[in-house]
């Protein structure tokens, strides 16, 4: 059997199942508990991107693909369906999805696209006999909350309701920090929450306006502040410096030495 055939990876999975001869480990898990480390693949395949390492994104797509396999083999043993059956949902649909390029449609550009699979995807709510009718339907509560914030205002913006520019995002931005430094001084910590969202809302709305992904715009700044923080700390070593036992002045001079470093992002 060839490395690269699924029915490898299939045979694996069933073995690590196998109630008698398995993994204690992987037989003891269901669909809840193995969800958490199917999102944490997903986000690990992310990381892969961001630093463009091809040969990690090779191993984290591995990982997520055994996930899918995971949970494909705990719905066999229940009898409601196979790795198979997930693979040729997956082809319909795309097929489906994409009738200008598997049928005779035709589709003007990607936006046109965006909006096609969209009128799609709630034809195809409608056949299942959902009721939701909003523009809003069908964006996944199960979303990271800075993801799902741009599928809502992407949704919202496709019947009209956005902001013509950036510029009056900006003055959203001041007008939320304003009622968050108001709650602040009220001490009213619900309230302090609440616009602490808001203000996220905002920002991550302004991302999207500027053909930004806030999330991996997050996780870019993580990674810089992690390797600057890391380096002050190196830093602090050499020149025979407690960094706890610094005032916050001085750990700052050394932040902005090591951001002044070029080897430094």
């Amino acid at each position: 059997m060839s490395a690269r055939d699924i029915s490898r990876l299939l045979g694996i999975m069933a073995r690590l199942r196998d109630p008698e001869n398995g993994c204690p480990w992987d037989i003891e898990q269901d669909f809840r508990s193995i969800a958490p480390y199917t999102i944490e693949e997903a986000h690990e395949v992310a990381e892969a991107i961001e630093r463009n390492d091809l040969e990690e994104l090779k191993d984290e797509l591995g990982d997520l693909l055994f996930q899918v396999v995971f949970h494909a083999r705990m719905a066999e043993e229940l009898g409601a369906f196979v790795f198979g059956d997930v693979v040729a949902s997956v082809s319909d649909k795309l097929e489906r999805r994409h009738p200008h390029v598997f049928g005779d449609a035709r589709i003007a550009d990607a936006e046109a696209q965006t909006i096609n699979w969209e009128t799609i995807k709630a034809r195809e709510r409608a056949e299942k006999g959902e009721q939701d009718t909003s523009a809003l339907a069908g964006v996944s509560k199960g979303l990271g909350a800075l993801r799902r914030s741009v599928k809502l205002q992407k949704r919202a913006a496709r019947v009209g309701f956005d902001w013509p520019s950036v510029e009056p995002v900006f003055d959203k931005l001041v007008e939320e920090a304003d009622e968050l430094k108001q709650a602040i001084a009220n001490s009213d910590q619900a309230n302090i929450e609440e616009e602490v969202g808001d203000l996220f809302f905002a920002l991550t709305n302004l991302a999207r306006k500027l053909g930004v992904d806030p999330g991996m715009a997050l996780r870019a700044s993580n990674h810089k502040f992690e390797q600057r923080f890391r380096a002050m700390e190196q830093l602090a070593i050499e020149k025979n410096l407690e960094l706890s036992a610094l005032s916050l002045h001085d750990q700052e001079l050394l932040y902005q030495q090591i951001k002044k470093n070029p080897l430094n992002p």
